[in-house]
């Protein structure tokens, strides 16, 4: 084997999987994820770990699986991770843990997320179960939203004794998890539901179809329910517009809503009677993972697919992997390219779109280069659907009926990134409901760090 190159990982055909929602990729096998833990080099001072948002001790399961000793690795991960099957599937590690990898200087970096997911695919086939604490230490503690933030803080307060409940607003655990993420790449049934399993096994309870804010407020849970502390980890579910003309037209959805149908209410499965547009010609407003799995989704549901988007392919912000993956299975990339206007027809439906040519400019804030229109450069695409793709903020109903609780400018609340701690005492809060639409590895990052401020803060009342 030449140990400079990554271990090769299995995939469905292209041409196939563009027409089902089987998972995309096929993960390693036994022997497949040996080879690959072979080439770790076992670095002294392993800079991969200072990449981990949830710090997880990655020379050490790796360690245990070249030995064959997946349960041990299970056990190594499990201590920092109540999520591993949904971290090995959609975590950037190339911009994290992998970019860290010391391996990766002078060949590929050790593939630590397609490990990470087999340890945890072999427990699940192996029904291995974490193992709740021996006694509960009487203190409750509530939850707010069952995505990877919420299951995070709740699965290492339990592991500490804590008596936690999840109040989630949807009919199903998980949020972004099930509603957000695509069945092509994050199944629901098998890993999901197993890993949000895994998180009850603790002890953890989890209420659906609570809407704090309507169906009670955190006033009410802590001075009425008994509740010492509160973790805030409802997400961030409400779309942006771009504001341009024909935006309210039949045919303009938010990517929020659209994957939601499809991957929460299960439009895609004939068994199911979710409505849903199925567009001939469907643009996708935006370049992010989310983009992505709006077009691959429209893709897979007949659609010829544009993704739309003002900057250049270096300037994505969606993973290499999904990129390249949408590229694969025919989506059509219609770079520096942004719109100006939805074209609709005389009953109010989407016909096309008025786009003009960009090119870059100066960086901007962000550091990126800014997108500076061409002048004389306009065009149409003929369409009949666009979904927007533009990022999401919190929903304000959390903070609108909390008394006490900061938000920022942007609707985010605001909260100490060390522990979580809001300006309200005994309110916590992380993940996209503190920091905007971000990545599922950072909301458990932040999960973690708010388990560990409610529990110094419980520890000393």
């Amino acid at each position: 084997m030449d140990v400079l190159k990554k271990v090769p990982v299995r995939e469905q055909d292209p041409k196939v999987r563009a027409t089902n929602f089987d998972e995309v990729c096929l993960g390693y096998n036994i022997e497949e994820a040996k080879e690959e833990a072979s080439r770790c080099l076992k670095c002294k001072n392993p800079k991969c770990v200072d990449g981990c948002p949830v710090s997880i001790d990655i020379p050490g399961f790796i360690k245990e699986v070249e030995a064959g000793n997946i349960e041990e690795a299970a056990k190594v991960i499990g201590q920092y991770s109540a999520l591993p099957a949904v971290c090995g599937r959609v975590c950037p590690q190339e911009t994290q843990c992998e970019q860290r990898c010391i391996r990766g200087i002078k060949g590929e970096a050790v593939s630590i997320g397609k490990l990470e997911r087999f340890v945890a695919d072999w427990s699940r086939e192996n029904n291995i179960k974490p193992e709740p604490p021996k006694e509960t230490n009487g203190k409750k503690v509530a939850v707010i939203g069952s995505g990877p933030a919420g299951l995070t803080c709740a699965g290492d307060l339990a592991k500490l004794g804590y008596e936690v409940t999840i109040f989630e607003a949807l009919h199903e655990p998980g949020g972004v998890l099930v509603y957000g993420i695509p069945e092509f790449r994050l199944p629901k049934e098998t890993v999901v539901k197993t890993e949000i399993d895994n998180v009850k096994a603790l002890g953890v309870k989890i209420e659906t179809n609570v809407v704090i804010g309507k169906s009670t407020t955190i006033d009410e849970l802590m001075e009425e329910e008994g509740f010492q502390a509160v973790f805030i980890g409802s997400g961030a579910g409400l779309p942006k517009f771009m504001g341009i003309p024909g935006e309210n037209a039949n045919g303009v959805f938010s990517a929020n809503e659209y994957l939601t149908r499809n991957n929460l209410m299960k439009a895609f499965d004939e068994n199911y009677d979710t409505p849903i547009a199925k567009g001939k010609k469907v643009a996708v407003v935006g370049g992010g993972n989310v983009a992505m799995d709006a077009a691959r989704t429209a893709l897979r549901l007949g659609a010829q697919v544009y993704i739309i988007y003002r900057r250049s392919e270096s300037e994505l912000p969606a993973r290499v992997e999904e990129v390249h993956h949408a590229k694969e299975e025919g989506v059509i990339f219609k770079l520096l390219t942004n719109p100006k206007e939805i074209l609709v027809d005389e009953k109010g439906w989407v016909k096309g779109m008025k786009c003009v040519e960009m090119e870059l400019g100066e960086p901007d804030a962000s550091g990126r280069r800014k997108p500076v229109e061409k002048p004389d450069s306009e065009f149409e695409i003929e369409l009949d659907t666009v979904i927007m793709s533009l990022g999401t903020s919190p929903n304000p109903l959390i903070s609108s009926t909390t008394s006490g609780l900061e938000t920022d400018k942007r609707r985010c609340i605001v909260a100490d990134e060390k522990n979580g701690q809001t300006s309200k005492e005994g309110v916590f809060a992380g993940g996209d409901a503190v920091t905007g639409a971000a990545t599922v590895i950072l909301a458990m990052g932040a999960g973690k760090a708010a388990a560990k401020g409610i529990h110094e803060y419980l520890s000393n009342k």
